[in-house]
């Protein structure tokens, strides 16, 4: 392959807006530490190589990366992002839509409501970083 005469591609920038993107919405919860933007890295790594694959796949590259960080949370930390529309029940985490889709969003299924686009959960938890739902995660039993 030649190098594009492009000083960045529509690949790199499909993969930069992803990571900017569920950066924005893990500080909106305040969980950005070290460990969980390496997650974030991964993602992007991996969806590098499924994309020089499949490059129709580029408009699902930011979806694609909140759900991968999103699972990769689930097995080390526990359910992100917390759901801030519904205060009654159970904590339960907000799913990624479509699952293979341009324009990503975050919804609750629960309250069948489209909460935010991926990247703009700050909104969603009070417009502020730092003012989000709390914890971050809903963590299992640790005891």
């Amino acid at each position: 392959m030649s190098p594009s005469s492009d000083p960045v591609s529509p690949l790199e920038q499909a993969l930069h807006a992803a990571r900017a993107l569920v950066l924005a919405d893990l500080a909106a919860g305040r969980v950005a530490e070290a460990d969980v933007v390496s997650m974030v890295e991964e993602s992007v790594v991996q969806r590098r190589w499924w994309v020089e694959q499949w490059p129709d796949g580029v408009p699902y590259v930011a979806g694609l990366v909140a759900q991968d960080v999103q699972d990769a949370l689930l097995e080390r930390y526990g359910r992100w992002p917390l759901c801030p529309v519904c205060d009654d029940g159970d904590p339960h985490a907000l799913d990624v839509e479509p699952e293979l889709g341009p324009d990503p969003r975050w919804v609750c299924h629960q309250a069948g409501v489209r909460v935010a686009a991926v990247g703009a959960l700050g909104a969603a938890f009070g417009g502020e970083f730092g003012e989000g739902p709390g914890e971050g995660f809903e963590r299992g039993s640790s005891s």
